[in-house]
C-alpha cells in the first residue's frame, strides 16, 4: 500500500482540546483511521521525545498522517479535510458566513485555549485554576456576544461548522477548570446541542483509546 492510500494515523490525547477538534471532524467526514496515544503526562509528556519531535518539532498534539504527508495545527488539518473531504462541509458556502466561523474558531483557538494550555499552567504553579478561569471568561464574555448575532441552533446558522468544532472542547475545559457558565447561556445552548451529535459523541475525552478507567462514559 502506497503511503498515499494508507489509513490516516492520528496522534493525540484524550483530554487535549485541539485533538478533540479533529477527532470531531474525522467523525463528521466519514474518515475511519489508527489512533495513536501520546500522553502529555506520562514519563514527563511523551510529546517531548525524540520520535514525536521528528513526527511534529512543535511537540504537540494533536499531529495527523494522511495522503502521505504530516500535519499538525487542528485548524490546518481541519482545512485540509475540508477541501479533501467537502461533504459534509464544515464551513458555509456563504462568504460573510465562513468568514464569521473563522471568527470564532481563531477566537477560540488562539485568543482562548493557547493561555490555558498545559505548558502555560505548568509555569503559572498554585495560581494555574484562577489563571484558567480568568482566561477562560474573559474570552467568553467576548464569545458569548459574538455569538448573540451569529448563532442559530450552532455557532453560525443551523449547520455545524469549524466553530463547532472549536466550542465544544473549550466548554469541556471551561467545566474541568470550574468556570460559572451561567453568564453564557449562548454558548451552554448551542454546546447541548453539538453534544447530542453522533460525531460529537464518539470523538469525547471520555470515550477514547486512551482515557483511563475512572475518567471512562
Amino acid at each position: 500500500m502506497s503511503a498515499a492510500a494508507a489509513k490516516p494515523i492520528l496522534y493525540s490525547y484524550f483530554r487535549s482540546s485541539c485533538s478533540w477538534r479533529v477527532r470531531i471532524a474525522l467523525a463528521l467526514k466519514g474518515i475511519s483511521y489508527d489512533l495513536v496515544p501520546v500522553n502529555l503526562i506520562k514519563d514527563g509528556g511523551q510529546q517531548f521525545s525524540s520520535e514525536f519531535k521528528a513526527l511534529n518539532p512543535m511537540q504537540q498534539v494533536p499531529a495527523l498522517k494522511i495522503d502521505g504527508i504530516t500535519l499538525s495545527q487542528s485548524l490546518a488539518i481541519i482545512n485540509y479535510l475540508e477541501e479533501t473531504h467537502p461533504n459534509p462541509r464544515l464551513l458555509p458556502q456563504d462568504p460573510k458566513k465562513r468568514a464569521q466561523v473563522r471568527m470564532i474558531a481563531d477566537h477560540i483557538a488562539s485568543g482562548i485555549q493557547p493561555l490555558q494550555n498545559l505548558s502555560i499552567l505548568k509555569q503559572m504553579g498554585e495560581k494555574k485554576m484562577e489563571w484558567a478561569q480568568n482566561c477562560i471568561m474573559s474570552g467568553f464574555q467576548a464569545l458569548e456576544q459574538i455569538l448573540q448575532n451569529t448563532a442559530g441552533r450552532y455557532c453560525v446558522g443551523d449547520e455545524v461548522s469549524m466553530a463547532d468544532l472549536c466550542l465544544v472542547p473549550q466548554v469541556a475545559n471551561a467545566e474541568r477548570f470550574k468556570v460559572d457558565m451561567g453568564p453564557y447561556p449562548t454558548i451552554t445552548r448551542i454546546n447541548k446541542a453539538l453534544l447530542e451529535l453522533e460525531a460529537f459523541k464518539i470523538s469525547h475525552p471520555s470515550r477514547q483509546p486512551d482515557t483511563p478507567a475512572e475518567l471512562r462514559a
